[in-house]
């Protein structure tokens, strides 16, 4: 099969997955699409695929045949399935709990701009899981994830304002991270917010 042809199988499930409106989406087709590309080496099909194992969409729910598709995906350089690689082994889903193995992965994915992975690098760094505790770089890939909008990780700086972790404490820049996160409705901003106003 050549690529085009794999293309061409991978553009039309995305098309009946995500591009027709107002009928029921035929996923069962849009498997053995993606599945037909996937096959053959097209990353996005196999990460798509993998999606479809993961969320029992035209087959049966199968995490280990969606972690086998993701690394498959990974492995090729897809960006968003190698944030999900590194959260199969952050979480000790299907593989053994490997912290190292995910802050690997999330670096991967990091790098190439996942803002998910790079908050979740940032929380790597914090914690101290697999890598060496380092409040510095907690910080710089929240402020990575955060310039895209990532309410996680602008909540994130807010607490290292606040406890002055990688940052010059400063109540002030707490609160303005708290309360962009928390016009969006993000619960846990609004809760620290409130704790601030009601001192």
């Amino acid at each position: 099969m050549t690529y085009a042809q794999q293309h061409r199988a991978f553009i039309k499930g995305y098309h009946l997955a995500f591009n027709i409106r107002g009928r029921k989406k035929d996923w069962p087709a849009i498997f053995d699409l993606w599945y037909t590309a996937a096959c053959n080496g097209h990353k996005r099909a196999q990460f798509y695929l993998a999606t479809l194992y993961d969320n029992g969409k035209g087959i049966p729910r199968d995490i280990q045949e969606a972690f086998n598709w993701y690394m498959k995906a990974a492995e090729q350089g897809h960006m968003e399935a190698m944030f999900n690689i590194g959260f199969f082994y952050y979480n000790g889903e299907v593989v053994a709990q490997d912290f190292k193995t995910a802050v690997r992965w999330y670096t991967r994915a990091a790098i190439r701009g996942d803002i998910m992975a790079q908050n979740a690098l940032g929380v790597c760094y914090f914690q101290g899981e697999g890598v060496k505790k380092n409040d510095k770089n907690a910080v710089f890939w929240y402020r990575k994830a955060a310039g895209s909008g990532d309410l996680n990780s602008i909540y994130n700086l807010g607490l290292c304002y606040k406890c002055g972790d990688g940052v010059k404490q400063s109540d002030r820049w707490a609160k303005h991270y708290f309360e962009k996160a928390a016009e969006k409705g993000h619960k846990k901003s609004l809760g620290q917010l409130k704790r601030y106003y009601n001192e």
